[in-house]
């Protein structure tokens, strides 16, 4: 589900860089353990800091960020140590990518190899579309299938005013929607949208996601950091986080609960078709 033939070697485990600790220190992880309530580790091509609430992870493979394995278990982690150790939760990408969707080198090994890995993503947007805390995501270019499925279960979505393409290219890469990415689509995108952007598998440049639905609005590329995180400041200190939990639960998890209840069947009919 990656729209590019380029693919992405396998993040490997490098070092970390801690910054100080204290009131308003941020504490800074790259490919090591974070020292929290949560401990985990980042792959090399991932950052994490939590600083002033607000918790940042930076996905950055030096190219179309391609989602592995590695990536979905940094979003994971990501999200365990936010819940804890932050009120509200930013993902971000490289310059002009946010994310380009599943690695092709996994995804073309076989249907087996591409039905786990999706399975894993699903599991990982029902994660994040479940959050106990806010997250934002500050979309800084191209963002497809996967990449378009992280904007659709983030609860704002600021992207850059760039030369990009957002959407849910599925169909037009030989492989079906599958439930999780459709009923992600049935929630956030606008209904007038909604077959076009599924069954059809457009895609926009950022001014038409935001009509969409992928975006909520759309920001100088200079400014989209900047308006990311006020944003989070803004929710972390305005959202209360055990009010925040129970709606979370009331609106959302009915389409979690009915995702991963059925994915193991919805797998059995994903792969790679054409």
């Amino acid at each position: 589900m990656e729209s590019s033939p380029t693919t992405t070697e396998a993040a490997t485990t490098g070092s970390a860089t801690t910054g100080a600790t204290g009131a308003g220190a941020s504490t800074v992880v790259q490919g090591a353990p974070v020292t929290s309530k949560t401990s985990y580790s980042m792959t090399a091509k991932t950052a994490y800091a939590v600083s002033d609430d607000v918790a940042v992870l930076r996905l950055d493979d030096g190219k179309a960020n391609a989602v592995n394995y590695d990536t979905l278990a940094a979003i994971d982690s990501a999200l365990d140590d936010a819940e804890e150790a932050a009120d509200a939760l930013v993902i971000t990408g490289r310059q002009g990518r946010f994310s380009a969707g599943f690695d092709l080198a996994v995804i073309s090994e076989s249907p087996e190899a591409a039905r786990g890995l999706v399975a894993a993503g699903a599991r990982t947007a029902m994660r994040l579309y479940g959050a106990r805390i806010p997250v934002v995501a500050a979309c800084t270019g191209h963002a497809l299938a996967f990449g378009a499925i992280m904007l659709l279960a983030a609860d704002i979505r600021i992207g850059a005013d760039v030369d990009a393409k957002i959407g849910l290219i599925e169909v037009s890469i030989g492989m079906p929607l599958p439930v999780f990415a459709v009923e992600l689509a049935r929630d956030r995108l606008d209904p007038l949208e909604f077959t076009a952007a599924t069954s059809l598998a457009k895609s926009y440049s950022p001014s038409g996601a935001a009509t969409a639905g992928y975006l909520d609005k759309v920001v100088p590329d200079d400014e989209l950091h900047d308006a990311a995180m006020q944003q989070a400041a803004v929710l972390a200190d305005h959202v209360q986080r055990r009010p925040f939990a129970l709606t979370r639960l009331n609106t959302r998890q009915r389409t979690i609960d009915h995702v991963l209840s059925t994915l193991d069947d919805d797998m059995q009919n994903f792969g790679l078709l054409d």
